[in-house]
């Protein structure tokens, strides 16, 4: 395996993803087919590497050989980016490139460079808004990069972006969430036996309340207020009705009418529900939910599967903590973490006895696959 040489201006330019030794190749493929359907291994015979990749060299150049004659492999991951490798990373070499001790492994990006906007202010989990203050990765670039922090966040691994040399080292524990992929739908007094057996708190999400008309002060009603007071129904909702709305009374009163029968109709004989959700309440810890509903964009991994072609049911389980934006922190508070650590297994119990009972497949939050006996 040839080394990578980190005081290289060419190895530093590039976007690099750093695993630890023990992630072997065909894991990185995994991943990359997860995501991308068109990425394969490119069996060229000669892999074009940056300078600072140094394979073996001969004594007439008085540069001593440093690795094997065996030639990095280069992943198609788009159709403009491929990533090759593996490169070994010395000490010395993680040491100048900022990455953790742990990183022995490098596979080197090869991708546009697409840039949009300066970052908006908000979360910020993959760290990408620090990664790229001066405008953020679009289109192809950003996908990849996305990818990129993914797939470390899954291998324990770190991203090294090329141009301000910023290292990204997703924690491993950020994402628990886990998603049922099956053929199998449960009806909500199923779905909801079936994560008591794990979680006897849990109920069906039902509405609390019925709505009855809008707010006073809302829409036709709002006049007189100040022009610097935001209308409670929205603003510009006055304005709107005022330009789309119905003026003539009668009709308005036959619509309304029309509206009444259909709402009383569907109270009658309602609909086969289509979605649903089971509620667990962890108190301090916040809340887990499985959402129910039909899926549409599956995983590459999973579209050419038989089982897949007559419509997949998504069994999401969600943890929402007590603090919601901290779920999109690159560093969220210790108490944030400590509620996670305790939500964490019991995201995973109730996606192991829903797995039991319909089958399918476990997928992530980044929709890379888990081995059922991994969770």
């Amino acid at each position: 395996m040839v080394r990578i040489q980190a005081g290289d201006p060419d190895v530093r330019s590039r976007h690099l993803l750093a695993l630890p030794g023990d992630v072997g190749a065909d894991e990185v493929e995994v991943l990359a087919v997860s995501r991308f359907a068109q990425a394969r291994w490119e069996e060229d015979e000669v892999v074009p590497q940056p300078r600072g990749i140094m394979g073996p060299m001969t004594a007439a150049l008085g540069i001593r050989a440093v690795g094997s004659s065996t030639p990095a492999r280069t992943l198609r991951l788009a159709r403009l980016s491929t990533l090759t490798g593996p490169y070994r990373v010395e000490a010395e070499d993680a040491v100048n490139l900022g990455l953790p001790t742990t990183s022995t492994l490098a596979y080197v990006l090869t991708a546009p460079r697409e840039r949009g906007e300066k970052p908006y202010p908000g979360g910020d989990r993959d760290g990408l808004k620090r990664a790229f203050p001066d405008g953020m990765p679009i289109r192809e670039e950003e996908r990849v990069l996305q990818w990129m922090v993914a797939a470390a966040r899954r291998l324990g691994g770190s991203v090294r972006t090329g141009e301000n040399g910023t290292v990204l080292t997703p924690d491993v524990d950020s994402a628990i969430d886990l998603t049922v992929l099956s053929d199998s739908w449960l009806e909500p007094a199923e779905a909801l036996a079936v994560v008591q057996s794990v979680q006897p708190r849990a109920r069906l999400s039902e509405a609390t309340s019925t709505w009855n008309g809008p707010a006073p002060g809302v829409g036709r009603d709002a006049g007189g207020r100040p022009g610097w007071v935001a209308e409670a129904g929205g603003r510009g909702l006055s304005a709107a009705l005022e330009r789309y709305g119905v003026d003539d009374e009668a009709e308005r009163q036959r619509l309304m009418d029309e509206a009444s029968a259909y709402d009383e109709l569907m109270l009658a004989v309602p609909p086969v529900p289509e979605a649903y959700g089971v509620l667990v309440d962890l108190g301090h810890d916040g809340t887990l939910s499985v959402e129910a509903g039909v899926e549409t964009a599956l995983p590459p991994l999973m579209r050419g599967l038989p089982w897949t072609q007559g419509g997949v049911v998504a069994y999401r389980v969600h943890w929402e903590p007590p603090f919601i934006e901290e779920l999109e922190a690159e560093r969220p508070s210790f108490e944030h973490r400590v509620a996670r650590s305790r939500a964490a297994p019991l995201v995973q119990a109730v996606a192991r006895v829903v797995h039991a009972a319909i089958g399918g497949e476990i997928a992530d939050e980044a929709d890379f696959l888990v081995d059922p006996e991994d969770v």
